[in-house]
């Protein structure tokens, strides 16, 4: 019984899992949806791409009552990144329900811009501590309503220190409501926050390892001065179609990414030293394939959701072992395989210790031949366009395709990944066809009227 037609399940929602495509439903998924649609408290360990955005989406959803004009779900995440993907999966989920409004309010963004939004209330609130705490401060944001309660990847808020803005946030909400806590580890604190926001939670934990099974795990020796050369060779020996890398430190985030750019990669630096805006490129170019190489800091790449990331490479490995789990969740998603690639100095050793007495696991070495010459690396397949036109000019993604297959003439198949964000649009397009579609998008219209259009390198 884990199809999601057996769950009792709005038609609404039957509808909405239909269009998508969500027939059967992934382990945490059937494990937690029915204590969540029978309204108890649940407490869940699932690593990132187990699908438990969607558990805690369709819950929130059956007790949604879209006539009621009030907020009647919270969702708290560590990132606005996270926060972002967790509003789309909603909105997507909640297609077919009319009239639901999602607010995603975070930091990067005037506080008063959210105030005026606020004015009318949304249903569906989703966004990181800080920023609700400090909407709760103004009374710009009322919880006398909600029902549901999410607190997303519980563990990655508490290690960026955000523990004390949950617990105000908690007084601000009903005692009568219903509390899910997701987190890809079970560490004491955790347990410790749920034991003072639950009520007799049900405790659901999934066993991951015929996922890990997916995931290839080898530990390669390289000293600090030859790690990028290491780097290079693994790139250049496994050929992945797209890799993210991660470093321990910003510092290194950029020099990583500089050295890679002159050695002719695509690649991108995302830490939280950025503008806001520029995140937001860097991480869509990397979803939408205009990009070979990501390389972030852990806490840059929350939420980052790639369904089909080839590999995870650790330019450094973390200092602790539950950081390695979240890193390695990246890739070998929802059945497919993947390379979780870790480079390790003599003085990193006792950290693959720690990673093996944690989880239980033997180590795999490999070798690396740093003398080898290496080839010039191939472009991405695809390029980034944006254009200067979004929801707030009633653009929609089919407005771009029709755009695209009528006036700059490029077959559908030759178009990728499309976002729309409030005053601008990005669409991938196949790399050898970029040209002629930028050329004709600045020349023609979309839907009637004229938008600057550019490329982004």
């Amino acid at each position: 019984m884990t199809d999601f037609p057996t769950l009792p399940l709005q038609p609404a929602l039957l509808q909405a899992l239909e269009i998508l495509d969500y027939v059967r439903m992934t382990p945490v998924q059937a494990a937690s949806l029915p204590p969540i649609l029978d309204g108890k408290d649940v407490i869940a360990q699932a690593r990132t791409g187990s699908g438990k955005t969607a558990a805690f989406a369709l819950g929130l959803l059956s007790r949604l009552d879209a006539n009621a004009i009030a907020v009647q779900s919270l969702v708290l995440c560590p990132t606005r990144e996270l926060a972002d993907q967790v509003s789309k999966e909603i909105r997507r989920l909640a297609r077919c329900i009319p009239n639901v409004k999602v607010s995603t309010l975070c930091g990067g963004i005037p506080l008063g811009a959210h105030i005026a939004s606020l004015a009318h209330p949304p249903h569906i609130v989703v966004g990181t501590p800080g920023r609700i705490e400090d909407l709760l401060a103004k009374k710009a944001l009322v919880l006398d309503a909600l029902k549901v309660l999410v607190l997303d990847e519980a563990d990655r808020m508490l290690d960026m220190g955000f523990e004390e803005a949950i617990a105000a946030i908690v007084k601000c909400v009903p005692k009568k409501r219903q509390t899910l806590l997701f987190s890809a580890t079970w560490p004491e604190p955790i347990r410790a926050i749920s034991s003072r926001v639950q009520s007799d939670p049900v405790a659901v934990t999934v066993d991951t390892a015929h996922a890990d099974t997916a995931i290839e795990q080898i530990y390669f020796e390289a000293e600090p001065a030859r790690k990028t050369d290491a780097l290079a060779v693994l790139l250049a020996t496994y050929k992945p179609e797209s890799a993210l890398v991660f470093c321990n430190t910003k510092r290194d985030v950029d020099m990583v990414a500089e050295q890679l750019a002159q050695l002719g990669y695509v690649a991108l630096a995302l830490h939280g030293d950025m503008e806001q805006r520029d995140r937001d490129e860097v991480l869509l170019r990397f979803a939408n394939r205009s990009c070979s190489v990501l390389v972030a800091t852990d806490v840059a790449a929350r939420g980052l959701d790639i369904k089909e990331l080839p590999a995870v490479i650790s330019y450094e490995l973390p200092t602790d072992a539950d950081a390695h789990v979240h890193r390695i969740g990246r890739t070998g998603r929802a059945g497919s395989s993947g390379l979780a690639l870790s480079l390790v100095a003599s003085r990193e050793t006792n950290r693959v210790a720690m990673i093996d007495a944690a989880f239980s696991t033997s180590a795999r070495w490999g070798r690396l031949d740093l003398s080898q010459r290496m080839p010039k690396p191939p472009p991405p397949a695809m390029v980034t366009l944006a254009i200067d036109g979004g929801r707030q000019d009633k653009l929609r993604p089919g407005d771009v395709v029709g755009a695209l297959t009528g006036e700059a003439g490029l077959h559908k198949d030759a178009i990728g990944k499309i976002d729309t964000y409030t005053t601008r649009s990005y669409v991938a397009v196949q790399r050898d066809q970029a040209a002629r579609a930028l050329e004709r998008l600045r020349a023609g219209k979309i839907k009637g009227r004229s938008f600057r259009v550019r490329r982004i390198d």
